[in-house]
């Protein structure tokens, strides 16, 4: 059973990744700020007993949960009141940076120029992500932000193995013709 210092630790190492990843799911910070404390919230109210090494698959199928119920709901409040203009949805864009966490790691200096193209480099690969289909982006999020497997992966997402490297295998073409498109290489 993992311990209470267990349970923080891990809450503490997910947290930065579950935001980014709801953010490109929703497309709104506030509301993905709110999808991970709740999923936060009920990791530890329903499951803070299991062992530690259940917490990160059991985490992420809990912000999936979470995340459709935010979709499902939006769903239900536009049609309530699609007329009104205070519930236009959102823009989609932002100050959110793709990869801050590996921008802030290099220690050397690199010039204006190279400064400015990597922003916009990843602007463009945040831009391109936002535009896939929700289940591709969704399986592209877990597999290569995530870093799960192929089975943690199809059971976080509530579908088979095959599903998810068929998900998986669309985005990844989808996000290369359209970052060959734009003259962005590996």
């Amino acid at each position: 059973m993992a311990t209470e210092q267990e349970l923080s630790d891990f809450l503490k190492s997910v947290e930065k990744r579950a935001f980014k990843r709801a953010v490109y799911q929703v497309r709104d910070e506030e509301a993905a700020l709110d999808i991970v404390q709740d999923s936060m919230m009920k990791l530890a109210e329903h499951y803070g007993d299991k062992p530690a090494a259940e917490l990160p698959p059991l985490f992420q199928r809990i912000l999936s949960t979470t995340t459709l119920d935010w979709f499902r709901r939006q769903k239900v409040r536009n049609a309530l009141f699609s007329n009104l203009s205070d519930f236009d949805a959102p823009d989609g864009e932002g100050d959110f940076d793709l990869l801050e966490a590996l921008s802030g790691t290099s220690e050397q200096a690199e010039s204006a120029e190279d400064s400015a193209r990597r922003a916009q480099i990843l602007s463009e690969i945040e831009l391109q992500i936002q535009q896939l289909p929700p289940r591709q982006r969704e399986a592209f999020l877990l597999r290569y932000w995530e870093e799960m497997d192929l089975a943690e992966t199809a059971a976080v997402m509530g579908c088979s193995q095959g599903s998810v490297k068929t998900h998986c295998f669309r985005a990844i073409q989808t996000l290369a013709k359209a970052l060959r498109a734009r003259e962005i290489m590996p």
